[in-house]
């Protein structure tokens, strides 16, 4: 039961600073303000450079780099996916 709890704790704390000082975890929550619904669609251009700098990191995995950044691109896909649904989701709330 301890140990469900310190992990618990751990996961509660990790989501509390991901959310205040992650920069796309602010500028999300910057957008679903009632005064930010107008920026969801422009915002989803921003999934663009993230693609394409997941994009980057395979070319560069498969030409030797190491495997870690592979944590990378999985980062930036999921940075990509947030902002393309954010569009939808903010213009359907107008």
């Amino acid at each position: 039961m301890l140990m469900f709890r310190l992990i618990w704790i751990g996961s509660v704390y990790t989501r509390y600073f991901l959310r205040r000082y992650m920069p796309t975890n602010v500028l999300l929550d910057g957008i679903r303000t009632r005064r930010g619904l107008k920026w969801g669609v422009p915002a989803m251009l921003l999934a663009i450079p993230y693609l394409y700098v997941a994009h980057l990191l395979m070319v560069f995995i498969s030409d030797g780099a190491p495997g870690w950044l592979h944590v990378l691109v999985v980062l930036c896909i999921w940075n990509a996916m947030k902002f393309a649904f954010m569009g939808p989701v903010s213009a359907s709330c107008c």
